[in-house]
């Protein structure tokens, strides 16, 4: 497999910590290059279930080196918590992970200030954020003011953490919050570098040398495109570019070592939080896909908004990421549908609209355009190749790549390794 980008093409939780894992076999560095402990990555592997929040997917598989990139804002608490689960539960970490002294740090003022802004807003002020810090963390990158790894590993972090935490005090104090204990963050993110400083490195000269050596790379994307921060149904999105341009910048890879794009859809739609949502059901058709498909956050728990597969969505995300081939997932969800609908296009305004407005207000009063087609009412589950599939679910996914212009490269079935059929890739 050569270097590959896999991002998300719709409101993130497509599945990509499955697909990762699954290509991960077949990989020899995977990279995580955006997003913070915000996101988070199911992987279930035999009986046993992972939620990844910083970690890329492919540390389960043994020898796998992984990265985490200088795009990512890293709360260090975080990061031990989920190394030491791991550790604890039998995977080994030697020689083999590294995260860039790049990388920007979430610290506790960044989750205050998160919480104390969401606390203040009202109605359509609100984002939806998961108050982890990480849109607080992204903006002391871009004000030059934040943190890296480099800096939490360094002698002089103590030093360098006391103003910050007294600016950051100085902020909440007027929002109406409580100031933050320096000495108290000081200790426990001391305590934190010492754990994670065998692992804090300058990760480019190791990227540039897995290219030299012609290894298989995979750059794993967090959230998806309809959160990207450019791209996205703003202001109702993540903090980071979650298109694939980001692999470029949260890695130093250069954008001409990239081979392809691998985008990851469900095949209808989620998303959390606040934001609009053209195809969302709130009916027992979103009720069944909710709960047939354990829609809830992996990382919050929080329930997902649930609607029909929108193509418009899904072509917006092929033209922004150049996507090569689709990974289509929990197709197993539509089983019990005796009919299923694809938003083709919408009508906002009296007239036809076939893509994305960047208007929010806009995309707001947009209403999809409908096409229906027959469900199967067959167990796809256990299906183990493409040809075992009831005709009109090969219809179903024939139409969705035809909508899109990308063909299919992955089908998934179910949560587990197995239930994942590779047609392409």
């Amino acid at each position: 497999m050569p270097t590959t980008v896999l991002v998300g093409a719709q409101w993130g939780d497509e599945g990509k910590g499955k697909i990762i894992d699954v290509l991960s076999e077949d990989t020899d560095v995977v990279v995580r290059f955006q997003g913070g402990s915000n996101a988070g990555h199911t992987v279930i592997v035999g009986d046993e279930k992972y939620v990844l929040h910083l970690m890329p997917s492919g540390i389960l598989h043994p020898g796998k080196v992984c990265i985490i990139g200088n795009g990512v804002v890293v709360n260090p608490v975080a990061l031990v918590d989920e190394v030491n689960e791991l550790v604890e539960r039998g995977v080994d970490f030697e020689g083999r992970f590294f995260v860039s002294d790049r990388a920007h740090v979430v610290l506790p003022y960044h989750g205050a200030l998160d919480s104390q802004r969401e606390a203040l807003s009202t109605g359509s002020e609100k984002i939806g954020t998961t108050k982890r810090g990480i849109g607080p963390a992204y903006s002391d990158k871009v004000a030059r003011v934040g943190l890296r790894m480099g800096d939490l590993v360094s002698p002089d972090f103590p030093e360098l953490l006391k103003g910050r935490v007294e600016n950051a005090n100085q902020v909440l104090i007027a929002m109406g919050a409580e100031a933050l204990d320096y000495d108290d963050i000081c200790r426990e993110y001391s305590a934190m570098a010492d754990r994670l400083r065998p692992y804090v490195a300058d990760c480019v000269p190791i990227l540039i040398g897995a290219l030299k050596e012609n290894k298989n790379i995979l750059f794993e994307g967090a959230q998806g495109t309809m959160l990207d921060i450019d791209f996205g149904t703003f202001p109702y999105v993540t903090s980071s570019n979650a298109t694939a341009g980001g692999a470029c910048t949260g890695t130093g890879i250069p954008p001409n070592r990239i081979d392809q794009v691998l985008g990851v859809v469900k095949a209808y739609t989620t998303r959390v939080g606040e934001g609009p949502f053209p195809t969302e059901l709130l009916d027992v058709d979103g009720e069944t896909l909710a709960r047939e498909g354990h829609e809830f956050g992996a990382t919050t728990g929080r329930p997902r908004r649930c609607g029909w597969f929108d193509a418009v969505v899904a072509r917006y995300a092929a033209d922004i990421n150049g996507i090569d081939q689709w990974a289509i997932t929990k197709l197993d969800v539509l089983d019990t549908f005796e009919r299923i609908k694809i938003a083709v296009a919408y009508e906002v305004d009296g007239e036809r609209c076939e893509s994305i407005p960047a208007s929010v207000t806009k995309l707001a009063r947009c209403k999809p355009i409908y096409e229906e087609m027959p469900g199967w009412l067959t167990r796809t589950s256990e299906m183990t190749s493409l040809e075992q599939l009831p005709q009109a679910a090969r219809n179903y996914l024939d139409r969705l790549c035809e909508l899109t212009g990308v063909e299919m490269g992955i089908l998934s079935v179910g949560a587990g390794r197995r239930q994942t059929l590779r047609i392409k890739i």
